[in-house]
C-alpha cells in the first residue's frame, strides 16, 4: 500500500507519520503545507501523478474557527478547494481518499448524539467551508471516506489539554465553558482509525461514505478540564488542585458560534470497521507527554 499524507505537521498528520514509520508493509509520502500547497491544482496533480498512491489521506485543514469569520477566502481555499483538488487527483490515479472533517458541519442544537444521517447545518464560516470540502470530495472521488471528528487533542500542536496545563502553572482557579458538550478525541486514535480504514481499502472491503469518529464518554469542556487537572495532580505535574468554575457560552463571546452539542454517534464506524470510540480518559494517564 502506498499512502500520500497532506498536513503532516498537524496533530493527526504527526500521529499518522509516527505510526506509519513502524509499519514496514506500507510506503508513504507525508508532506507539509510548504511542501505541497493543496489549493494549487497543478502542484497536487504533479505530486499525485508522480507518486501514484493507492490512498490519499487529507489531514490538512484551516482550523482557526474564529479567524475564519474574517478570512473566508483562505478558509474556503484550504477546506474546500484543496480537498477538491486532492479528490480529483485521486480519481485520476484510481486511488481512494480519506478526508478529515468536523462536528461543526452540524448545527449543534440537537438533544442527543449526531449520526451521519442527521441534517447538516453549519453555523459559521469554518463549518461551512468544511461541509463544502466534504461535498467536493464526494463529487470528485466516489472512493471516499469522510471522517467527522471533534475536540481533537494530542502531544502535538496546540490544543485544549496543552492550554489547560499551561494555565495551571500560573492559576489556581479557572472558568471553563460548561454548556457545550462533546467527546474529546485523541489524535493518535484518529490516526489508528484512519490506517485501519486504509487497510480495508487496500483489501477491497471498504464501505465508502461518511463516518463519525470521536471520544467517549461525552463531557462538557468544564468536565474535560477537571479530568485534565485531576490527572496532572496525580502525576505531580501540578502541586495543588485547580478549581474549575463553570461559565456559560453567553458569558464568553467569540466571533464564531460554537456548537452546544458536539456529541457524535460512532456506531456506524464500529459496525463497519470494528473501530471503538477514542478512550480519551485513559490517554490522560500519560499526561506527562503533553508538557
Amino acid at each position: 500500500m502506498k499512502i500520500l499524507i497532506t498536513g503532516k505537521n498537524g496533530q493527526v498528520g504527526s500521529c499518522l507519520v509516527s505510526q506509519l514509520q513502524s509499519m514496514s508493509s506500507v510506503s508513504f509520502l507525508a508532506l507539509s503545507r510548504d511542501e505541497l500547497d493543496i489549493t494549487n491544482a497543478e502542484q497536487v496533480d504533479n505530486v499525485v501523478n508522480e507518486y501514484k498512491p493507492s490512498v490519499i489521506i487529507n489531514a490538512a485543514a484551516y482550523t482557526a474557527v474564529d479567524k475564519a469569520e474574517s478570512e473566508h477566502e483562505l478558509a474556503h481555499a484550504i477546506n474546500c478547494l484543496g480537498p477538491k483538488n486532492l479528490a480529483k487527483a485521486a480519481t485520476n490515479v484510481n486511488a481512494a481518499i480519506i478526508h478529515i472533517s468536523t462536528d461543526y458541519v452540524y448545527a449543534g442544537d440537537k438533544l442527543g448524539p449526531y449520526s451521519e444521517l442527521d441534517q447538516v447545518d453549519p453555523q459559521g464560516v469554518y463549518g461551512q467551508t468544511k461541509l463544502a470540502g466534504e461535498l467536493a470530495v464526494m463529487k470528485e472521488c466516489p472512493a471516499h471516506v469522510i471522517l467527522r471528528t471533534a475536540w481533537v487533542f494530542s502531544e502535538f500542536g496546540n490544543n485544549f489539554v496543552k492550554t489547560m496545563l499551561r494555565l495551571a502553572q500560573t492559576r489556581d482557579t479557572l472558568g471553563v465553558v460548561s454548556d457545550q458538550f462533546g467527546g474529546p478525541t485523541y489524535a493518535k486514535d484518529i490516526a489508528s482509525a484512519i490506517l485501519k480504514i486504509a487497510q480495508h481499502i487496500e483489501q477491497g472491503s471498504t464501505k465508502f461514505g461518511v463516518y463519525n469518529y470521536s471520544g467517549y464518554p461525552h463531557v462538557s469542556w468544564q468536565e474535560f478540564a477537571k479530568q485534565i487537572f485531576e490527572s496532572a495532580l496525580t502525576h505531580s505535574i501540578i502541586a495543588a488542585p485547580i478549581v474549575v468554575d463553570g461559565i456559560a457560552t453567553a458569558d464568553y463571546p467569540t466571533p464564531a458560534k460554537r456548537p452546544a452539542n458536539s456529541k457524535l454517534d460512532c456506531s456506524k464506524i464500529a459496525s463497519d470497521f470494528n473501530i471503538a470510540p477514542s478512550d480519551w480518559l485513559s490517554t490522560l494517564n500519560n499526561i506527562q507527554q503533553y508538557q
